[in-house]
């Protein structure tokens, strides 16, 4: 097919136009261009010929008397090469980028602290980008907390970390599936761990280098891996999974659903087997309203007493211990807390177990520096408090503990018949 030029009208004659701008003129090419292309290949669609063509792929070079050719091709390729060799670092560029990026991490004392046991002085590789990358995420979420920081004084208050994770709940793929109407209460149960072990003193705030120190905002951010097993974020206290069980559990403690838990409720808790003694206490030292718990108060609870083992949690329930504000226990507190115990053995018809030889184990357990007083430290140091206050305050606890000899017996009994089948 003949490929004609098109026959321009008046007003597309170039001497009849007015004045147009490059852009028009540009605009008006294409358009005409697209026109006639499309005109002439559509001529071709009846062809065999227009199915044949094959894309061009080769280019030849130009031959030595092409001279115009290969002058151009000679510039095509230094003008590339020119914006290639701009694309890549210069060596002050290469200096900026070792005292502005690198110097900073790669100092005297870092690669002390990552020199371990190479025969020949070298650090890893691998492990110094482990470290940069650890220590920049560090800096990023600094400054990302401290955007919350509404004082501007290094510290979150409790409103300051709740609006945090409120934000940060819809960049958690494993939160994906919590209802909306549910997110004040995951903030609350998540912040109250934070609260709960980072301030002590009550003081109402924490400080960001705290959060950052401790390993919790690693497990909260962990959430965001989609591939997170089902038996890992159950034993997670900010996943989803968990943060549901403790307010399912307390949603089942509060028989007059009226959103608050009565000393008779709470008494409910876990085994059942907490004695009247301890809760009383509990509610005495803690913030209740009319004698009955709210939520808030409940994880501080809850953080206590399935963390025993942790010093924040055995300070919160010293403070219950401690039924004189002495600072210590001595054998006047110990005898009253543990006669609650034998009280309820009796209810159960076990046998009482003295009192004297529980307070020798406890003394011999302890190890404490004075005879007859324990203190908060004495119990921490002991790595002894989760028993020693579990046998002071929950009856199941104490047969457990008094019966640990069997119960291991048993077990390993039930291990061996195990493999033999």
């Amino acid at each position: 097919m003949r490929l004609q030029a098109p026959v321009l009208s008046d007003a597309q004659h170039p001497s009849k136009q007015t004045k147009k701008s490059e852009q028009e003129l540009k605009d008006e090419e294409m358009d005409l261009f697209t026109k006639y292309y499309s005109e002439w290949k559509g001529g071709r669609k009846n062809t065999n010929e227009f199915y044949k063509t094959i894309p061009r792929f080769y280019y030849r070079l130009p031959a030595k008397d092409e001279v115009l050719l290969q002058k151009l091709r000679e510039e095509s390729r230094a003008v590339f090469l020119q914006r290639k060799s701009r694309e890549l670092l210069d060596n002050e560029e290469l200096q900026n980028l070792w005292f502005f990026k690198v110097q900073q991490f790669f100092t005297a004392k870092v690669f002390a602290k990552l020199l371990h046991t190479d025969s020949y002085g070298r650090i890893s590789i691998m492990q110094f980008f482990n470290y940069v990358m650890r220590k920049v995420w560090l800096h990023q979420t600094r400054i990302g907390l401290s955007l919350y920081n509404v004082a501007g004084q290094g510290y979150l208050r409790e409103s300051d970390l709740e609006n945090y994770i409120l934000e940060l709940i819809p960049t958690l793929p494993q939160l994906d599936g919590l209802e909306k109407s549910f997110y004040s209460f995951y903030v609350c149960t998540a912040v109250r761990k934070f609260f709960f072990f980072l301030d002590p003193l009550r003081t109402g705030k924490i400080k960001i280098q705290d959060i950052l120190a401790c390993s919790f905002l690693d497990d909260l951010l962990e959430l965001r891996d989609e591939d997170l097993s089902k038996e890992s974020q159950e034993t997670k206290w900010f996943s989803a999974p968990s943060a549901l069980r403790v307010y399912g559990q307390y949603l089942n403690l509060d028989k007059d659903h009226n959103g608050m838990l009565s000393k008779e409720e709470l008494s409910r808790y876990g085994t059942a087997t907490m004695t009247n003694v301890f809760l009383d206490r509990v509610f005495q030292e803690c913030l209740t309203y009319d004698r009955e718990m709210d939520y808030k108060t409940y994880l501080d609870f809850v953080l206590a007493l399935e963390n025993r083992k942790e010093p924040a949690a055995l300070q919160y329930i010293f403070k219950l211990l401690d039924i004189e504000n002495k600072g210590y226990l001595n054998v006047f507190s110990l005898n009253y807390f543990f006669r609650a115990i034998q009280e309820l053995m009796k209810i159960h018809g076990q046998d009482p177990v003295s009192f004297q030889d529980v307070k020798d184990e406890i003394f011999d357990m302890v190890k404490q520096k004075d005879p007859l007083k324990i203190s908060l430290q004495d119990l921490i140091n002991s790595n002894q408090g989760d028993t020693v206050t579990t046998i002071l305050i929950d009856l199941n606890g104490f047969w457990t503990y008094e019966n640990r000899e069997a119960l291991i017996a048993n077990d390993s009994e039930n291990s061996a018949d195990f493999d033999d089948t």
